[in-house]
């Protein structure tokens, strides 16, 4: 959902259900710069219910297909096994396994044995684990090459995992089978999955391609991006997909020339989401640079309303005063995309400093569009402080405005806490029939006494019985002790 949409959605709220609604000011804040990590953090935590839940899966095929092969030996040992690796009892596992292959090695259940040793062990995490899951998985390849899990791409997958561990702690040879498996050479890996000659997603770590890619998170960066970049090169049917994933990746690299592989990205890449995911990551890669990228793609008169719209947000999240200052640009600049500026000055309200609430002022009476100056009094109120309070009321008092800015104005600065004494004395210094319905629902809102008294004052002495009639609805909607007194008072009234 856009930021205009959760605007407009908290708006309908608040008029359809005004009893609950308070005084705080909405927010509606930026992301912080710490996404990636978050991001990361999270795709751990899915890896791993992704790989509990292959493993019920085949685990359920597996047993489902030994209905129909009651007479293998292996059988009953094999549920066993399942049984403890689904526990998490992973030693235990890779004992009943090993024990089957070793007891039963012409059984249909062998092949895949093979591999759930390998699983448990690579579960059990250590160095010499991750070396024999290795072993087991090579073993299925010579003894068992027509084993489910292998033709699946299971076995694929496991071997990149284990091989990109094992690269992080030093292992040589897993790092450059990683190397390898990424930059698209035969490994027995990546032959272990004839089948897949489907286009992989960039999230499906069940594939051995992306494991690949995965692993690479993994090393350093002088030895990561090289692959990366020429994986971001391919220009092939099948991969965007990888192609995404490399983005992902390269945003996660530290380095003079993650930002400029970026951009390159966003300049060239065919596939769109390809463009869209590397104006993201921009956005979690800080500095300078990579705000006067940012700028650039902009400033760029070939670039996509999708790619602008992306890029605004990435400058977003840049804490820096250039960041600042190229959103207050765009937001200001005539002739581009009307809901991309409204953005713009969205995150801008985002951004609390004098300089900013200046700015906004100052914008206002330049721009012609309704939709610009509404975004305007809603970052105004956003920023909140003295000075943007009472220019929003200056605002609502002024009859020389549209009646819809006006009411806006009011309606905001309430939501901005403007002292009550003011909205009260607003209401005799605006004589417009709306802005007075408007402040008659702004009291409402408020659960000060003094709020209640201004309702009961216009109920009984307003000469216009339109909005005594307001007055009297909300009063009926308020929790004041006194609202019984007061209508019971008024209806007794001779």
């Amino acid at each position: 959902m856009t930021p205009s949409s959760l605007l407009l959605a908290a708006v309908v709220a608040m008029t359809q259900t005004p009893t609950q609604v308070g005084t705080d000011t909405i927010q509606l804040p930026g992301l912080g710069t710490g996404l990636a990590e978050a991001l990361a953090a999270a795709g751990e935590g899915i890896r791993a219910a992704s790989e509990g839940m292959r493993a019920a899966r085949l685990g359920l095929d597996e047993l489902g297909a030994a209905w129909t092969v009651t007479q293998d030996p292996a059988d009953s040992l094999f549920r066993t096994a399942r049984r403890a690796l689904n526990r998490g009892e992973y030693r235990r596992a890779v004992e009943l396994f090993h024990d089957l292959v070793q007891r039963h090695a012409r059984s249909s259940y062998a092949g895949d044995a093979l591999y759930w040793e390998a699983f448990a062990l690579y579960r059990l995490g250590g160095t010499t684990e991750l070396r024999a899951a290795n072993g087991r998985l090579q073993e299925q390849g010579r003894r068992y090459p027509d084993a489910a899990t292998r033709k699946s791409g299971d076995t694929g997958a496991l071997a990149m995992r284990i091989d990109g561990e094992l690269a992080r702690r030093g292992d040589a040879d897993a790092s450059a089978r990683v190397h390898a498996a990424a930059q698209g050479q035969a490994t027995s890996a990546a032959r272990a999955t004839a089948s897949s000659q489907r286009c992989p997603a960039e999230d499906d770590d069940d594939d051995p391609r992306v494991a690949a890619l995965s692993a690479l998170l993994q090393m350093d960066a002088d030895n990561a991006l090289p692959i990366l970049e020429r994986v971001l090169e391919r220009r092939d049917d099948c991969s965007a997909g990888l192609r995404r994933k490399a983005v992902f990746l390269v945003a996660q690299k530290r380095s003079p020339r993650t930002a400029q592989i970026l951009l390159e990205t966003v300049r060239s890449d065919p596939d769109r989401e390809v463009r869209e995911n590397a104006i993201f990551w921009l956005s979690q890669v800080p500095g300078d640079e990579t705000v006067a990228i940012l700028d650039s793609v902009l400033q760029d008169p070939q670039t996509t309303t999708e790619i602008q719209e992306k890029a605004v947000f990435a400058l977003s999240q840049q804490s820096s005063p250039k960041a600042s200052e190229r959103l207050r640009d765009y937001a200001a600049r005539d002739g581009a995309p009307v809901a991309i500026r409204e953005q713009a000055i969205f995150w801008l309200g985002q951004r609390k400093s004098p300089e900013t609430g200046a700015f906004l002022q100052g914008l206002y009476p330049r721009l012609t569009e309704p939709e610009l100056r509404e975004k305007v009094v809603f970052s105004l109120a956003q920023l909140g402080g003295e000075e943007n309070t009472r220019w929003l009321l200056a605002l609502a008092k002024d009859a020389q405005q549209p009646i819809d800015a006006r009411k806006q104005a009011v309606f905001w600065a309430a939501q901005s806490k403007a002292p009550l004494t003011d909205l009260i004395g607003l209401y005799d210094a605006v004589p417009d029939l709306e802005m007075r319905e408007q402040l008659i629902f702004v009291y409402s809102q408020r659960k000060d006494p003094a709020a209640i008294d201004k309702l009961f004052d216009i109920a009984r002495r307003d000469p216009n019985p339109e909005l005594r009639r307001k007055a009297i609805f909300w009063i009926g909607q308020s929790k004041d002790p006194r609202v019984p007194q007061f209508l019971n008072d008024l209806i007794n009234e001779p």
